[in-house]
């Protein structure tokens, strides 16, 4: 092997080792992303379920009201 070919060989791994740093880092970044973006996810729904609990406990109050409304409206 000449040491034109060995040199270019050495800067071809050089350069591939370099890229795989990259991909590694790359990697490591979308997995904490991802991680941060499950962990919101799970915060926001258990943010809507607890929002979904309190509408329809709104929609029951609502609902009485109307009917003790209803119930005056034709007791008068």
């Amino acid at each position: 092997m000449s040491d034109t070919t060995k040199t270019q060989l050495d800067l071809e791994l050089t350069r591939l080792g370099k890229r795989i740093d990259e991909l590694l880092a790359t990697v490591e970044h979308l997995r904490e992303e991802n991680r941060a973006l499950r962990a919101r996810h799970e915060s926001l729904a258990g943010e809507r379920a607890a929002l979904m609990h309190k509408n329809e406990q709104v929609r029951t109050r609502v609902e009485a009201m109307i009917g003790r409304l209803k119930t005056l409206e034709h007791g008068a």
